[in-house]
């Protein structure tokens, strides 16, 4: 009777381990079909809260693919922050190492007998109380952190359960390498905004979007006024560092469903999702006067600028294409620069 039992148990332990496999394929595909950043990291953390049955769950990922630390992400589920501490750990801390050679999951316990210095990041991951620490490596490369708290049963994380994150862990860290790379691919390296062929991309399908479900989509073209002088009086580089500023505001202003891009030389076009025409004009002239009260200095001198901008609210009707609603907004633009500049237009 009991070898029965013993037989009976290890056929439910393979089961259990057949059905985590074919959730592992389920998760891979899942996560590797997201390419958004900020809709992968919580496809990361709906799938941990899931699969591990935890009451808590954040990660520490980087903020964009040239950032020099690891920052906890501000999606994050039962855990309790504060003020005191930034939540962020350079990419060089010793912790990684450690978890690099160690590649697996760790507790606080096992980082204060490590070795580690508690310094200041470390302070703060221990402030967050997990339970788990869970390095997100693929191809020897940690590319993140996973923050587990308790169980709901409780119960310490098992062996296989830890086996199990890891595997998770694995497939959550390869996606976000994939959606690092891909925002390689797409960004403009002097501004950070997306680069104009992949706007066009993601405009055509939001249009298509926007037409089934009869939501507004409106579309900014910006331009900033008399940018030439800024290289012929200063130089490139004065020029360059007017273009991040100007990029910064723009960023500012725009939400995740948004898309701001660099459209060539000083001009920039911003894609406003479920926005109408007036408000899309609001958010232009908030743009512009944010723009024109700029103080920048640079090499001492303090200097100032403005621009342009022609705004344009997606029409079915008329705007045969994603270029034509473009072309539309640029016409706008146009007229702003035809009137004096520094000012704001709506597309007829």
């Amino acid at each position: 009777m009991a070898k029965q039992k013993k037989v009976a148990s290890g056929e439910a332990s393979s089961e259990k381990q057949i059905y985590d496999l074919k959730q592992l394929l389920e998760i891979s595909k899942s996560l590797n079909s997201v390419i958004d950043f900020s809709n992968l990291i919580e496809a990361i953390l709906y799938t941990c809260m899931g699969q591990m049955k935890t009451l808590g769950v954040a990660i520490f990922t980087k903020k964009n693919f040239d950032a020099s630390y690891f920052q906890l992400n501000r999606n994050y589920y039962g855990f309790e922050l504060r003020n005191d501490f930034e939540y962020s750990i350079p990419e060089d801390h010793q912790l990684f190492k450690f978890l690099s050679q160690k590649n697996a999951c760790i507790t606080v316990s096992e980082i204060k007998e490590s070795g580690i210095t508690i310094d200041k990041p470390i302070e703060g991951l221990i402030a967050l109380e997990p339970t788990l620490i869970v390095p997100l490596k693929a191809k020897n490369h940690i590319s993140g952190l996973l923050v587990l708290g308790e169980q709901i049963t409780a119960e310490p994380y098992s062996a296989y359960e830890k086996e199990h994150i890891m595997n998770i862990a694995s497939l959550a860290a390869i996606a976000i390498s994939n959606a690092a790379l891909l925002e390689m691919t797409t960004t403009d390296m002097m501004t950070h905004l997306k680069l104009k062929h992949y706007f066009y991309t993601v405009l055509v399908e939001k249009l298509e979007l926007c037409e089934s479900q009869k939501a507004p989509i409106s579309v900014l073209m910006l331009d900033i006024d008399f940018f030439k002088r800024f290289n012929d009086t200063y130089g490139h580089a004065c020029g360059d560092v007017v273009l991040q500023m100007v990029a910064s505001v723009v960023q500012q202003n725009t939400r995740n469903q948004d898309m701001a891009a660099r459209y060539g030389g000083e001009e920039f076009v911003i894609m406003l999702c479920d926005t109408p025409v007036k408000t899309a004009e609001k958010i232009a002239e908030r743009i512009r006067n944010s723009i024109e009260n700029l103080d920048i200095l640079y090499d001492g001198q303090h200097l100032n600028l403005t621009i342009s901008i022609g705004v344009a609210q997606y029409n079915p009707t008329i705007d045969l294409s994603a270029r034509n609603l473009v072309d539309r907004a640029d016409k706008a633009l146009y007229n702003s620069k035809q009137n004096g500049r520094n000012k704001v237009s709506v597309a007829e």
